[in-house]
């Protein structure tokens, strides 16, 4: 069974328990002797996280591939970051079973090329169309083999961000029992760190908070151990640890853009002239950091986008507000610990957090405002309309209108996964922000009603 509703825009998501699942165990078969047909895969990398029914369904996947020809390497538990990994490594193809943040009764699948390339923009539509078709009924002649990754990829981030100095941190590491309980020893252990961990335990069912960090009450928990534990910041992942959201010493939250700044100013250092690459939403700040020592390029919002454009443009590093950060010498994939191993030398050889971050900062964002309306299109074009005349527009990803020279900036997108269009707007001053954020809604409403 797979319904079409779990091919989403970049992976594989759908509800896999309950009384109306969405996909199972044969539709997994089905995928993986499709992505074999599809790709021409002879051979590739396999993971899975902690999630209900990951084990089963990546069997079922390397089952169906091996039907169709395919070796599998079995690299076992592993965090998305780490499967890419693998795939740089090998110079395979990866397959990774993981439903990010979404709620237990999710699961999913996210691929790549060799290297960790991505996909490419119609491959969700075509692995929909060939799946019903292929034929299971041949014998296996693939063969499986495992692989173990996990000190091989630690190696790799260590090399990437050395230890720069003695100073020790003391630093909270929420994992919200998904995958950075995996890699948070091998990754952080030998970095004269003093770790104060939370639900670092592997369990599918999340039974302390939901594995999903852009819902602040999901982060309620760190910024307490912070202040409790004076620690100098905080890291929570989401569940399958490709994204980290950072606490600043005062228990506040540093904005994902604020951290793309802190690390695109680090990497144009050691690169001047390079390549940053950031969606749509991103703040203003990060092109302020940029200017007059890099290039800046903007993609639609995405993974599969934005490693496209960082491989196009020979981007160094890319950030998105939703905190998945992308490295050129990590394959251009995104990687929460790297950027985490990141932010934690700068702390240690520059001081607090807070004042680092509070360089970069200095604009007042909406944060996502999500509506559900009949016809997106046209309500993108209603709010153009009404912003005729004030400043630049362009339809990169949905509606984005920009004056850079007031400081201000209006997004209006279709979700890639939910029938939704999101709002979001940026200012220098507060209540510009909150006129224009007034403004859209309105229009937005009106719509609706």
């Amino acid at each position: 069974m797979l319904n079409d509703v779990i091919f989403k825009a970049n992976d594989i998501r759908g509800v896999i328990l309950g009384a109306d699942p969405e996909w199972d165990l044969d539709g997994a078969r089905a995928l993986g002797a499709a992505f074999v047909e599809l790709t021409g895969a002879g051979e590739f990398v396999l993971g899975r996280d902690m999630r209900l029914m990951g084990e089963e369904l990546s069997k079922a996947f390397a089952e169906g591939a091996r039907i169709a020809g395919a070796d599998v390497v079995d690299v076992g538990l592993t965090s998305t970051d780490q499967l890419w990994f693998a795939s740089g490594h090998t110079h395979l193809p990866g397959v990774q079973f993981t439903a990010s943040h979404n709620p237990s009764r999710y699961n999913g699948i996210k691929f790549c090329l060799a290297d960790a390339k991505p996909v490419p923009a119609d491959f969700m539509e075509r692995l929909r169309d060939l799946a019903p078709t292929v034929d299971l009924t041949r014998p296996v002649t693939g063969t499986l083999r495992r692989l173990d990754t996990l000190a091989d990829y630690a190696a790799r981030l260590a090399s990437l961000v050395p230890v720069s100095g003695e100073r020790q941190l003391k630093v909270v590491v929420d994992a919200g029992n998904g995958m950075a309980g995996h890699t948070v020893d091998a990754v952080l252990g030998a970095r004269n760190l003093d770790i104060v961990g939370l639900f670092l335990e592997l369990d599918g069912t999340f039974p302390n908070h939901p594995a999903n960090p852009l819902e602040p009450e999901n982060l309620v928990d760190a910024r307490r151990a912070v202040l409790e534990h004076g620690a100098d910041l905080g890291l929570v992942f989401d569940g399958d640890a490709d994204r980290c959201f950072i606490i600043d010493e005062r228990g506040e939250v540093v904005d994902p853009s604020v951290i793309t700044a802190m690390i695109a100013t680090a990497e144009l250092a050691r690169e001047p002239g390079a390549t940053i690459v950031i969606n749509t939403i991103t703040s203003q700040c990060v092109a302020e950091a940029v200017e007059g020592k890099g290039r800046l390029v903007r993609s639609r919002v995405g993974h599969t986008y934005v490693k496209a454009l960082m491989a196009q443009e020979h981007g160094i590093f890319g950030g998105e507000h939703s905190a998945h950060y992308y490295f050129r010498d990590f394959w251009s994939a995104d990687t929460g610990m790297l950027a985490a191993l990141h932010v934690l030398e700068q702390v240690r050889a520059g001081g607090a957090l807070s004042i680092l971050a509070s360089a970069h900062d200095g604009y007042f964002r909406s944060g996502e405002l999500n509506s559900t309306v009949e016809d997106a299109a046209r309500v993108q074009d209603d709010v153009e309309r009404a912003f005729a005349g004030r400043g630049t527009s362009d339809r990169i990803d949905g509606l984005t209108v920009r004056d850079a020279e007031a400081g201000w900036w209006v997004n209006l997108r279709p979700s890639n996964t939910e029938p939704l269009l999101r709002l979001n707007v940026e200012a220098r001053e507060e209540k510009t922000m909150a006129a224009l954020r007034d403004e859209v809604l309105g229009i937005v409403r009106r719509e609706i009603h």
